[in-house]
């Protein structure tokens, strides 16, 4: 058995990346869609995408741009600088709000929206990723908007400000209800996916058995006398 367990140890190792991938960041709704309607100004250059589902915002900058996010008491959060750095306010309250998608993560009393910024570097890639909890509904459940779970239903409008190159301006994004009709197809494609690997292991593992079988069958038997 014990020769048999690279083989399982490779399924296994496979097996928990797929299933562990979505988790990545944080977890998203998939009963909901939050959607980018506008960004003002648009630039060249700068381009914003929301993630899993409802949860998490990446603005992306190429090029010779200068973005920042601001908070939610209208703080500067986070930024990127013209040579790709980025950096997030320690002093920020949203740098700590923003670890809990229910916003009920400890801030510590260094943070403080009115005091001057206090930046630390955390990238050089010219990517910023971060959760922000106005694109999203801040409660379990069904949203009181929507009357039917099966049909798409606007939840609200939200809008996060920041500021391009020095002119001010915000993402303009609608969150929607989908409902559990309009879900991720991962969960089942994992399944088919896993299926397909122990299959694979289960056949490999029947082949060596036949062929250490047949091998002993071929060899020789001493003859007693």
């Amino acid at each position: 058995m014990r020769k048999h367990w690279p083989a399982l140890a490779a399924t296994t190792t496979l097996l928990c990346l797929l299933i562990t991938a979505p988790a990545q960041g944080h977890e998203g709704n998939p009963d909901f869609r939050s959607e980018i309607d506008s960004v003002r100004p648009s630039v060249p250059g700068v381009s914003f995408e929301v993630l899993n589902y409802d949860a998490d915002m990446e603005l992306v900058v190429r090029g010779d741009h200068e973005v920042t996010i601001y908070g939610y008491e209208g703080e500067p959060f986070a930024r990127i600088l013209r040579d790709g750095t980025v950096q997030k306010n320690q002093r920020s309250p949203a740098t700590y709000l923003n670890v809990d998608r229910y916003a009920e993560a400890p801030v510590p009393k260094n943070a403080d929206a009115k005091a001057p910024p206090l930046w630390k570097t955390v990238d050089s890639s010219g990517t910023l990723r971060w959760h922000d909890y106005r694109m999203h509904y801040m409660a379990t459940g069904t949203p009181p908007q929507v009357k039917e779970e099966g049909k798409r239903t606007k939840v609200f409008d939200y809008e996060v400000p920041l500021r391009i190159d020095g002119e001010k301006g915000a993402i303009d994004g609608t969150l929607f209800w989908v409902g559990p009709t309009d879900t991720s197809k991962t969960p089942f494609l994992v399944a088919g996916v896993a299926i397909v690997v122990l299959a694979g292991a289960a056949a490999l593992i029947a082949r060596r058995r036949r062929g250490s079988q047949d091998r002993d069958e071929d060899r020789p038997t001493k003859e007693a006398w």
